[in-house]
């Protein structure tokens, strides 16, 4: 048998263990991307072989929670794809902005960066008192992070470039504070957000909300993964409700690509037509 072959099979066990020991499902993810994850935590670890992590995994949950942490982590940052926060300014705040009270769920939003930055367009929008947020992921390490709102002081001259290039009408530094290498976000930024766990794979909708972002997580999933996901975001939406996808994602050859049309081809964004 190729090592290929065998690395599959041990890539099936770890999934199947971490599934019926915890209860989070990765078998429909995708497996090119789960087999490189699990290699990158194994690198981290003293085993040499990815079945030898099912021990340690069966019986320490502090080993799963760091693998989980590793199966989980995305590339976010604030304000990532300013030209993406453009398009919300200028194409999906208007019909936002007809509704008197706004629901919002940001599905898969890591640690946070991009809640705080949707929070600032909406304050400088001038309704985010009128709006809430609901902030979700499986990874309860990411979630922790989130709620903190304190990010590596390093990274803020890209973020405020970010900000800049998306149309932001003020001053980046007025929304956080520094001290100890780190920049803290206003608490004001967080007020309206609620951030909970809730697993795309296995959790159910969010009733009648105005705007879904979630971005670059189904490139992760399967086929029948996406299709599930898909139509849970689109009976969590409201009539005339809009959809937030990744760049390299979309709704083309998904079965419900009929119940939307698109509002920006380039960055995938949705609006919901049917009842």
């Amino acid at each position: 048998m190729r090592k290929e072959d065998l690395e599959d099979i041990e890539v099936a066990l770890v999934l199947d263990a971490i599934h019926k020991r915890y209860g989070h499902d990765f078998r429909n993810y995708s497996r090119v991307s789960v087999k490189r994850r699990l290699r990158s935590a194994l690198a981290k670890t003293k085993y040499s072989k990815i079945s030898e992590m099912i021990y340690p995994l069966l019986h320490d949950e502090l080993f799963f929670e760091t693998l989980l942490y590793d199966l989980s982590i995305t590339v976010t940052e604030m304000f990532r794809d300013p030209e993406f926060f453009k398009a919300l300014r200028e194409q999906v705040i208007p019909l936002l902005k007809t509704h008197p009270f706004i629901r919002i769920w940001h599905a898969g939003c890591a640690t946070g960066e991009e809640v705080y930055s949707l929070a600032i367009l909406l304050k400088e929008e001038g309704f985010y008192e009128r709006a809430t947020i609901f902030a979700t992921d499986f990874n309860d390490v990411a979630l922790a992070r989130a709620k903190e709102g304190i990010y590596p002081i390093d990274r803020m001259k890209d973020y405020t470039a970010n900000y800049q290039r998306s149309g932001g009408t003020g001053s980046f530094s007025q929304y956080y504070t520094t001290g100890y290498d780190s920049a803290i976000l206003e608490p004001s930024l967080g007020k309206n957000i609620a951030f909970a766990n809730h697993n795309l794979v296995t959790d159910g909708i969010f009733s009648e909300v105005h705007l879904i972002l979630c971005r670059n997580v189904l490139i992760y999933f399967n086929k029948a993964l996406q299709n599930r996901v898909l139509k849970l975001f689109r009976d969590s939406l409201a009539h005339g409700g809009v959809l937030a996808l990744g760049s390299k994602e979309g709704l083309h050859f998904s079965e419900v690509n009929d119940d939307f049309k698109s509002l920006s081809p380039r960055w995938k964004i949705f609006k919901k037509t049917s009842s």
